[in-house]
Parts: structure tokens; sequence; C-alpha cells
């Protein structure tokens, strides 16, 4: 907390925070949450996942692990799910992954009052995914949470976060730490689904091991300004990362999205595929940067960015970047901020499809091909019918109203 309060708060004119709404955060205005009644609270919350059985289900309250359950497969695979404090010594090898990346990390260590630590012994495989809730309690409280993941040689696990709250005013700083050893394969999927009166200053920061693979998905869909940096980091040969990103901001919402692929070690890969739409008067930004160290010679890394404006007042940034050491890769970006396609709604709408319908269509199948690729299958049917229900939203609000001229 000393480090963050020497440091102070980072503003826009810093080139990261650029597009930001960082200045307008007063920590002033919020109350520090503490754990009185959080393991007593009900925020009464919820999304269903559709995930059948799950290796294990834990539940935060404004950062406070509340509860845990394994399942007695995992129980017997070895997967271990444990408060940090509980350790009677430093997990190797894990924690601090995220240190120094910016004030909020420092933030979110200082305030966080316990971390969960999900570990999967190597060799081993985790049937049905973790799934962990962070529910806060809003009432103008700034809360922090910790979530680190350690997969080890050869093993495999899927893990789910989704944070929900209510519709009052709060602060969340989530950091999420993701470890793979050796050819280690996980599957990680955060949905921020937030109130409307919620900030979200999240990080998440991923190590990957020699011919280990990481699929990531992140879903954004509440908050008021909600900003999620994403790192990752390919340390060992072979390894690769796959990182997607779904948001659509209604209203004057506000999502911000900035990522590193950061290949250290040869022959790595990394593909990012980041959407977004935007409508009313909401705002999105992307910016991005591949970097490809001396030394990373075989690289294969791709970003793109598409964004959606449905509306004239909504605004989106997509700024993507390279920083290349090396010469023997394969780098390449692509951005795309525009309306829907004309010719798509010409087409729909020459066979019948009246204009509310077919852009609806155009929106869905826009998500829809990221989705397809994506972690978590069990929770694309929740995350495409959330997005129908923002879309109908803005498609009622755009039709006249009966009687108008």
């Amino acid at each position: 907390m000393a480090r963050f309060s020497s440091a102070g708060l980072p503003s826009s004119a810093e080139e990261i925070w650029r597009y930001s709404r960082i200045d307008d955060l007063d920590l002033d205005a919020f109350e520090l949450s503490d754990a009185g009644d959080a393991v007593a609270a009900d925020v009464g919350v919820g999304v269903g996942t559709g995930s059948g059985d799950p290796a294990a289900r834990v539940d935060i309250l404004d950062g406070w692990v509340s509860s845990v359950e394994l399942s007695a497969s995992a129980r017997a695979a070895g997967l271990s799910v444990r408060r940090l404090s509980e350790l009677t010594e430093a997990p190797g090898g894990v924690g601090g992954l995220a240190e120094g990346a910016d004030a909020f990390v420092d933030m979110a260590t200082a305030m966080a009052p316990d971390a969960l630590l999900i570990e999967v012994p190597a060799g081993k495989a985790i049937a049905g995914p973790v799934l962990v809730t962070h529910r806060l309690r809003g009432g103008g409280r700034a809360t922090a949470s910790q979530t680190l993941v350690r997969a080890g040689r050869a093993s495999q696990v899927s893990v789910i976060e989704t944070l929900v709250s209510d519709e009052s005013v709060a602060l969340h700083v989530p950091v999420v730490e993701l470890w793979l050893d050796e050819a280690a394969n996980v599957d990680y999927a955060g949905l921020q689904l937030l109130g409307r009166s919620a900030w979200c200053l999240g990080h998440q920061v991923s190590q990957v091991g020699r011919d280990a693979t990481l699929r990531s998905l992140s879903v954004a869909l509440g908050g008021d300004y909600a900003r999620l940096r994403t790192d990752s980091r390919l340390t060992g040969a072979g390894g690769s990362t796959r990182l997607l990103a779904l948001y659509f901001g209604e209203g004057t919402q506000m999502h911000d999205f900035r990522t590193l692929q950061d290949h250290s070690a040869p022959k790595t890969t990394s593909d990012l595929l980041f959407k977004g739409a935007v409508q009313d008067e909401a705002n999105g930004v992307y910016s991005g940067l591949i970097r490809v160290r001396r030394g990373a010679v075989g690289t294969n890394a791709f970003q793109t960015n598409r964004n959606l404006v449905l509306a004239e007042g909504a605004t989106a940034w997509s700024v993507p970047n390279l920083e290349i050491e090396e010469n023997d890769v394969r780098c390449s970006h692509a951005s795309a901020v525009g309306p829907v396609d004309e010719e798509q709604m010409y087409y729909l709408q020459s066979r019948g499809i009246r204009p509310e319908v077919a852009e609806r269509l155009i929106v869905l199948g826009f998500f829809d091909d990221l989705l397809v690729g994506a972690p978590a299958p069990a929770l694309h049917p929740t995350v495409r019918r959330m997005v129908s229900d923002k879309l109908q939203r803005h498609l009622a609000s755009a039709l006249p109203r009966p009687g108008a001229a």
C-alpha cells in the first residue's frame, strides 16, 4: 500500500491509459470493505453456467473466500483449491507474476483479504470446470481479489470466473495469475457482469511454459467503466496462447482492453481476437502490443480487433502495435471500426427480413465465430442470450413508437 500511495493514481496523459476514464476515479468516494458481514452477505445476483458437474465451486464475497467445495473425483485427481492463508509456507513458483505491472496491482495486493490458489498436480486432467463466483455488495465499497492458478507439467484444467454485483456503486480490483508448466493445458474464462454503477480495474497475467497451451476468453457486458489489462508471457519454446474477448457496451458504459503478447522463447505462438460492439453513447477501447524479444526466433503472433458501432453517439478506438527484435518471425495485426455492413443488411432485407431482425442476426453472427473457438463451450448459450438481450434493448429504443410521425 505504501508503494501504491507513493506512486499515486495514473492519468490519461500516460500512453497505457490513453482514452481511459481514469481521471474520473475518486478513491475517497469509496470505503474499504471489511470482513464483518461479508461472509453472510447475499448479493442475490448470479449467472447460470450450464457447466454440468463442476470439479469445484468457490464463492467469494467482497474478496473474502467464503466457501470452497470440491467434487470427489476432482479431489481424487489431486486438484487443490485453497485459500492462500491456509498454506504453512509460500507456494513454490506461484505469486508475484503481476507485481509491478501498475499501481492497481499494488492496490489489489494490499487490499485483497486473501487469495484463491488453484493447483493441479503434474500429469493430471481435471474433469469439469472450477467455477469461481465473485459477488460484490456494492454500496460504495472498494474491494479487491486475487486468483492464482498453477497447472503442473502435462496437466489440464478449466477455470470459469464470474464477477456479479447489484446496481449500486462499487469499485473492484481483481488480479488473476495463470502459471502453466511444461505441456500444461489451461482453459480460462472470465465473465464481467457487474452492475451499471460499478468500476472494475482488472489485470490478468499468464506465464506459458514449454509446449504449454492457454486458451482464454474475457467477456465484458457490465460495469460503468470496466478495464482489463491482459499480459501473456510465452517463456518456453513451443508455448501457445489463444486470447479471445467479447464486449458489448450500452448506455454510457465504457469497456477498456489493453493487451501484451510477450514472446521471449523460440517457436511460440499467440493468436488474439477481440470483438466489441457499442450502442447508445457507449465507448470501447482496445490497445494491444505484440512484443517479440531477441532470441524468440520462429515466433508466430497475430492480433485482430474488430468493432461494430451501432449508433451515432457511440465510439470505439482500436490501437494495435508491434515491437519486433527478431527477423525470423511471422507477425500481423489488424483492426476495424465501423457500422453494420450495408451489403449484408441489403442481402437480408431483400429476402423479406425486417431491418431490426437483420441487424440482430448480423451482430449475433459477428460474435458467433469468436465463441465457436472459445473455451468453456457450456457458457456460450448464456453469453449469446445476454448479447441478444442488450441488442434487443437497443433495437426497441430505435424503433418508432406507435402513432409517431
